[in-house]
């Protein structure tokens, strides 16, 4: 498919008084309006109350101006906002919103192209996308595509249904599945560090590699979160879709082409690879955690069973590492690492490639070892990669010594990368679904977690609390590695330097 540089579209924001349209979506949108790469566009956003055009506007303008960095051209831009008081039940309610449709279609010339972007509650996915189709918000000459949020079902099974319901309205190749760690600047540059680069390519492999480390620690609890956390945990809210994408374009053999099929066929590739764990095989590959009370910031914070919405007993985690198998001809034999969790010690998404030791050590001495070669690449906060390697220290000995080369993806490089929504709801406009998950991939990961999901829903767990805010999380994930002769690489650089 063409992608236009210049998209032209009605964007239907379904939640648009929401958090996420209101943090993300807007300042997103005034960015690329901004930066000249929306041409002929218009909003409409809908949601359940009451408010007049000149109202949402306002909340747009606010919205701006406190998440992004509005300028003069500020109010033409919400100029192009409007709204719509909605029932998601109810046909009435949808066939007034398409003909408001049809009005801004004519008005601003928008070749009947539409964006559906449901940015609300996941249980009113499966009926919005029935009533556009039903109410014939769907029959348009140009073309239409549905954004859809995770989560994407709550296992395989209501994945299954979700699915089933939204293909009634929509294709495959309309249906963008946002992972918005996809849209990170430096995940999408895990492809470039391997396929663009001679020295790594030839490397990737279970010959040269001894570990892969995956990393995603969050310092905030789950804040007001707790009822949709309790059903989610930490298994199904990062490890089945941001954990497990990352671990794809790491394991993925490189593509014919970089073209989205070709590249979405390589992932699901890696899924079906994936070795299932089932039964008493979960307790050897996986560990699971929940936060008691800690101090972070010289402050007392409570622990998860104390948080609003949760159950006093609560058996659900907020804390998995795991340890996942690849049984392919590349990767057989590496153990790819993965944890994430809330209220740990800092915040951090880092993914940690850890080379095998040379044969024979030259320069082994009792007290000194020699580091192993790291290539580290860094998500967020901070954007970069670090390669550590031995050196020799200026002066007459012939000592190895760690060194580092840096490359930083801030100052200069850093002032325009755009926000991980910015790429996404431009690639959605112009019909880039590189970055999206597919129906495959989705299906794929649900079928690996539930197997764990179920294992750790019929047994109850003893020690929960078993980590204290403002660490690591649990000793059984150190253990975790410690029984392949591993051990985590710590997340922040001055840990490291003190390995």
């Amino acid at each position: 498919m063409a992608h236009t540089e210049k998209p032209t579209a009605l964007i239907m924001i379904f939640g648009a008084t929401g958090d996420l349209a209101n943090r993300k979506l807007f300042p997103s949108l005034y960015n690329l309006y901004a930066k000249g790469k929306l041409d002929k566009f218009a909003v409409v956003g809908v949601a359940r109350r009451s408010l007049t055009n000149e109202e949402f506007q306002l909340r747009v303008k606010e919205s701006v101006t406190e998440h992004g960095e509005a300028e003069a051209n500020i109010d033409e831009f919400v100029s192009k906002f409007y709204y719509h008081s909605h029932d998601v039940t109810d046909s009435s309610s949808y066939i007034a919103l398409g003909k408001l449709a049809e009005d801004l279609d004519g008005h601003y010339g928008l070749d009947g192209n539409r964006i559906f972007y449901l940015a609300m509650a996941p249980e009113f996915f499966g009926t919005i996308a029935e009533h556009l189709k039903k109410d014939n918000l769907t029959n348009v000459s140009g073309f239409k595509r549905l954004v859809i949020e995770k989560p994407f079902g709550h296992d395989l099974e209501s994945a299954k249904v979700l699915n089933k319901q939204i293909r009634t309205a929509f294709s495959e190749d309309e249906i963008y599945r946002i992972d918005h760690y996809l849209g990170k600047e430096m995940v999408q540059n895990i492809e470039v560090i391997r396929f663009a680069n001679a020295m790594f390519e030839p490397l990737w492999n279970n010959r040269y590699i001894s570990n892969i480390q995956v990393t995603s620690s969050e310092t905030l609890g789950v804040e007001e979160r707790g009822r949709y956390y309790e059903k989610s945990g930490a298994l199904r809210d990062m490890v089945q879709n941001h954990m497990l994408q990352m671990v794809s374009l790491l394991a993925m053999e490189p593509p014919i082409k970089l073209t989205t099929d070709e590249i979405r066929s390589e992932k699901v590739r890696v899924f079906r690879a994936l070795r299932p764990i089932t039964g008493e095989a979960v307790n050897d590959y996986f560990v699971r955690g929940q936060y008691g009370k800690g101090s972070m910031n010289e402050k007392v914070v409570p622990a998860y069973r104390q948080e609003e919405m949760v159950d006093p007993d609560s058996n659900t985690e907020t804390f998995v590492a795991g340890k996942l198998m690849i049984d392919n001809f590349r990767w057989a034999g590496v153990p790819f690492y993965i944890r994430t969790g809330k209220r740990m010690k800092a915040k951090s998404t880092k993914i940690v490639i850890q080379f095998k030791d040379i044969p024979m050590d030259l320069y082994y001495k009792p007290e000194k070892t020699v580091n192993p070669n790291l290539l580290v690449i860094h998500i967020q906060p901070e954007e970069g990669i670090t390669l550590h390697l031995n050196a020799k220290k200026s002066g007459q000995g012939t000592d190895a010594t760690p060194v580092k080369l840096n490359y930083a993806n801030k100052g200069i490089d850093g002032l325009n990368t755009p926000e991980a929504y910015e790429k996404l709801l431009y690639d959605s406009l112009r019909g880039d679904a590189t970055n999206f998950t597919h129906w495959d991939e989705v299906a794929l990961s649900w079928s690996f977690v539930d197997n764990i999901s179920e294992v750790w829903e019929n047994t109850k767990e003893p020690s929960f609390p078993n980590y204290e805010s403002g660490s690591m999380g649990p000793d059984a994930a150190d253990k975790l590695l410690e029984k392949d002769g591993f051990f985590w690489w710590p997340i922040t650089e001055i840990d490291v330097e003190n390995c």
